[in-house]
Order: C-alpha cells, then sequence, then structure tokens
C-alpha cells in the first residue's frame, strides 16, 4: 500500500518540481530579453537622433551659404554666388543621403523602437527645407539686383533670410536639446513659432510692395517666388518644430 501511494506522490512530485523548476529559468531569460530589447531601442534612438542632428546642421550651414548669396547678389559677386550655389546643391543632396541612411536605421530596428514614425517625419521635413533652401536660391540668383535696390528690396531681402537663418538654428538648438534636456526643446518651441509669425509678416508687406513698384514681369515673379519660397519654409520648419515637441514629449 505505502508503495503504491509512494509512486503517485513521487510522479507528481517530479511533475510539479520539473514545472516550477522550468518557471524560475524561464522568468530570468524573460526578463533579460526585455532589457535586451529595451537597450537595443534605447541604441538605435540615439544613433538616429545623431544621424538627424547632422541633417539639421547641415541646413543651418547651407541657410548661412543663403545668407552668403544674398549678400553676393546684391554687390555683384557673380563668382560667390555660383560658388554659394554650388555649396548649397553639395549640401542638399548630403542632406538626402543622411534621410535615406536614418530611414535604414529605422527600418532595421522595426517595431522595436516605438516613435519611429515621429523621427521619420521629421527627417523627411528637413529634407524638404533643404530642398526649399536650393529653389529659394536658385531664384535669388538670377534676379536683377540693380531693380531691386531701387526700392530698397534688397534690405527686405536680408531681413527674410536673416530671419531664416534664425528659425534654422532654433530648430538645430531644438535637435540638440533631444538629447541633452527635452524640456528645453519644448520651450524653444514657442520662439520658433515667434519667428513663423515675424516672418508671414514681412512676407505680406513684400508682396504687396513687390507689385507696387516692380515694373519688370521677369524680377517680379522671381522675386515672387523667392519670398513665397520663404514663407513656405518657414512654415516647414513650424512642422519641424512641432515633429520636435512630439519627439521630446516621448523622451
Amino acid at each position: 500500500m505505502l508503495t503504491a501511494l509512494a509512486y503517485p506522490l513521487k510522479s507528481l512530485r517530479q511533475k510539479f518540481g520539473f514545472i516550477f523548476i522550468k518557471r524560475i529559468i524561464s522568468l530570468p531569460e524573460l526578463t533579460s530579453t526585455k532589457m535586451y530589447s529595451g537597450e537595443l531601442e534605447v541604441q538605435a534612438k540615439r544613433k538616429a537622433l545623431a544621424i538627424l542632428q547632422d541633417e539639421i546642421t547641415k541646413i543651418l550651414n547651407s541657410a548661412r551659404d543663403l545668407s552668403g548669396l544674398v549678400n553676393s547678389a546684391i554687390n555683384g559677386q557673380e563668382k560667390d554666388v555660383q560658388a554659394s550655389l554650388e555649396r548649397m546643391r553639395n549640401t542638399e543632396e548630403e542632406v538626402e543621403n543622411l534621410r535615406r541612411k536614418i530611414t535604414r536605421e529605422v527600418a532595421e530596428i522595426g517595431s522595436l523602437m516605438t516613435n519611429r514614425e515621429d523621427i521619420l517625419r521629421t527627417a523627411y521635413i528637413m529634407d524638404d527645407i533643404a530642398g526649399y533652401i536650393g529653389g529659394i536660391a536658385f531664384r535669388l540668383a538670377n534676379m536683377k539686383m540693380a531693380s531691386l535696390k531701387k526700392a530698397k528690396f534688397d534690405e527686405d531681402l536680408k531681413q527674410l533670410v536673416g530671419m531664416v537663418v534664425d528659425v534654422i538654428f532654433k530648430i538645430n538648438e531644438m535637435g540638440r536639446a533631444l538629447s541633452i534636456n527635452p524640456a528645453n526643446a519644448i520651450d524653444m518651441a514657442q520662439e520658433v513659432q515667434k519667428l513663423e509669425m515675424q516672418v508671414d509678416a514681412k512676407y505680406r508687406a513684400v508682396i504687396i510692395k513687390a507689385l507696387n513698384e516692380i515694373n519688370v514681369t521677369k524680377d517680379l515673379l522671381l522675386l515672387k517666388d523667392a519670398v513665397e519660397g520663404i514663407e513656405g519654409m518657414v512654415d516647414k520648419c513650424q512642422e519641424a518644430s512641432d515633429s520636435f515637441t512630439i519627439l521630446a514629449l516621448s523622451m
């Protein structure tokens, strides 16, 4: 009788003992897997943000080249104008390559990165901003500055392009803040919005002034397209600021 009872008890002890031991082993393995996945996400996010920062820095340099192009065009320095155009074309290609690189990085990590859509959206917006700068530069380089100086449009252009540099500089600072202090990035978004409103007001004033004072159709169209490009680009900067704010909230 004792032997008969001992066998089932032994069998049950072996059975449940096996399950208990298996769970003790599985829980650390599960925790380790989650920690590994979390570490992968952190590393991938850092890498993606570093590439995004490189993209923004290049766009800031391109905006400064745009400012130099305006000054060179006003002063009649054609060689400097062409040199600025060439640098901006190269920068636009570099920004596009960085956007492709960040897309590959995000694709490789896959679903492990929770805010991958926000990072990709920001990278594509920055790529659009680089395209705007190239279009604005092309139009300004083909304008006759002599006809613009008569009504002091040269000063208006300097002010608008100066505002562009300021806006992109703020976007660059927001990108840096994401890795250091995300709360600062949220505060900087308000400054970007203020600059965007100033550009809108200046854009409207210049358009009305151009329609009233420029008689040469070619120069009028080029100036109108350039100024509208500046306004559209600053709107894109506002979109980038919103994307950075969303990223900062998820950090």
